[in-house]
């Protein structure tokens, strides 16, 4: 699944090539994603001119003089850059056509994603007012998360988890996170002192900040008519490398589920 870095590369590999660019047609090929396409989309977009092209969230958020339209990748999606006239493969849903002849092509094989339009403030739509704050802005700090934490008895991977709390912290980086803070996924939440939780902040900066810079040298497969979708090559500490030497104390590490997701940690280094 797409988590945060992978929305923030998508975003930095497909602004500039559409940013003060003119939508001048859509073609709709499947309308049926999480949500329907709105039927008014068409209309709505056709004519504007792309003011700028953010995240929030794992929202791409594309803003126009009269709206915004908002997509999420979901589970399997991805949007890429290509030239008019490619032709379109089975999962290729939506194609954005620009006045100069540049497609934004949306593809997702399980349909998951979203795209949506609103003419409101885009920090009121339903899907976003009540976010918690972004973990690579000054206002998500270890303090935040303590003072949020505070008698909650869940396990701190569930809470990191929470979108509520922050967002954009997936399963992966979750797990990397609280390895390189030295952090049970098991702990509960309001047990964790604030010292402890100033560190995991900083660690969770340190790994999305990581996974950013990474997906960088995949930003040409935006626009590489193979079409791949730019994932990280990532060197993982945790991740999946269950049973493997922990890279610190050459212990082997440990694969348990927590909330029905792989959870991968060290029983010696994390506590």
């Amino acid at each position: 699944m797409p988590e945060l870095p992978e929305v923030e590369t998508t975003c930095r590999g497909i602004a500039p090539h559409i940013v003060g660019q003119t939508i001048k047609q859509l073609i709709i090929r499947q309308p049926q994603l999480r949500w329907p396409i709105p039927e008014t989309l068409n209309k709505a977009l056709c004519g504007l001119e792309i003011r700028s092209v953010s995240r929030r969230a794992k929202y791409l958020l594309f803003t126009t003089d009269t709206g915004t339209m908002l997509i999420h990748l979901g589970m399997s999606g991805s949007l890429r850059i290509m030239s008019a006239g490619q032709q379109a493969g089975k999962h290729d849903h939506v194609d954005f056509i620009f006045n100069n002849d540049t497609v934004l092509r949306f593809n997702d094989t399980r349909r998951f994603g979203a795209i949506l339009w609103t003419d409101m403030p885009v920090e009121l739509h339903p899907l976003l007012k009540d976010l918690g704050p972004e973990p690579l802005l000054d206002e998500f700090s270890g303090g935040l998360l303590y003072s949020r934490a505070n008698n909650r008895k869940v396990p701190v991977k569930s809470f990191l988890m929470d979108s509520h709390v922050v967002v954009g912290i997936g399963n992966i980086y979750a797990n990397e996170a609280l390895f390189m803070a030295g952090i049970l996924p098991s702990r509960q939440a309001g047990s964790i002192s604030l010292a402890r939780y100033e560190k995991l902040a900083e660690c969770i900066r340190i790994i999305l900040q990581q996974a950013i810079l990474q997906g960088g040298t995949t930003l040409r497969d935006f626009v590489n008519e193979a079409g791949k979708p730019g994932y990280f090559q990532q060197q993982l500490r945790v991740y999946g490398r269950a049973n493997q030497p922990c890279i610190d104390c050459l212990q082997p590490l440990t694969e348990i589920r927590m909330a029905n997701r792989t959870t991968v940690f060290c029983k010696t280094c994390q506590r």
